[in-house]
């Protein structure tokens, strides 16, 4: 019995609304995010692959690493990128319309790592609004990319504007 009042008369803790366009939420906290159109790609050692984990920093391969703003404190690391890449829906159809880079290192031995978090959710927000941004990322990670998107979807990749398309272009 007491257990049934301390959860009745418990408040909820307020958190982020992370909605969806069939959600009709006007209440509290309802400057909320529509995050579906919105996938995190992971770029390792010229390997592209989704990785979801990444929305709330918890991709494979920032598990168990503690991450620090020091750039110096990662000697040893290797360098990582996740690109956010934005899908939009128009009338004739779905097609990829933003994206953005954000650089980390890591090094796994010594459980440590460096990024920008200001700098990631930034080019989250950048890629959202359908802005291409892919500064410091060369052309072994564009290829990667390129061809995972291309493998994803052909159709969105062939339907997306050519200022997408020329962004992964590449020296090959």
């Amino acid at each position: 019995m007491e257990n049934e009042e301390q959860k009745q008369g418990a408040k909820k803790p307020i958190a982020l609304n992370i909605i969806n366009s069939k959600s009709k939420h006007k209440g509290f906290g309802s400057g909320s995010i529509d995050l579906n159109s919105l996938s995190p790609v992971i770029i390792d050692q010229g390997e592209a692959r989704v990785d979801i984990g990444a929305m709330h920093a918890k991709s494979k391969v920032e598990k168990g690493i503690r991450f620090g703003m020091d750039r110096d404190e990662v000697p040893n690391g290797r360098q990582v990128w996740i690109v956010w890449v934005a899908v939009d829906r128009t009338a004739e159809g779905q097609h990829y319309a933003g994206m953005t880079a954000c650089e980390m290192w890591i090094d796994q031995e010594a459980r440590r790592g460096w990024k920008i978090l200001a700098d990631h959710v930034n080019k989250m927000d950048a890629a959202m609004k359908r802005k291409i941004i892919l500064d410091g990322l060369g052309d072994v990670e564009k290829k990667a990319l390129r061809e995972l998107l291309i493998s994803r979807n052909e159709e969105w990749w062939n339907a997306s504007p050519e200022e997408f398309k020329q962004a992964l272009q590449t020296a090959e």
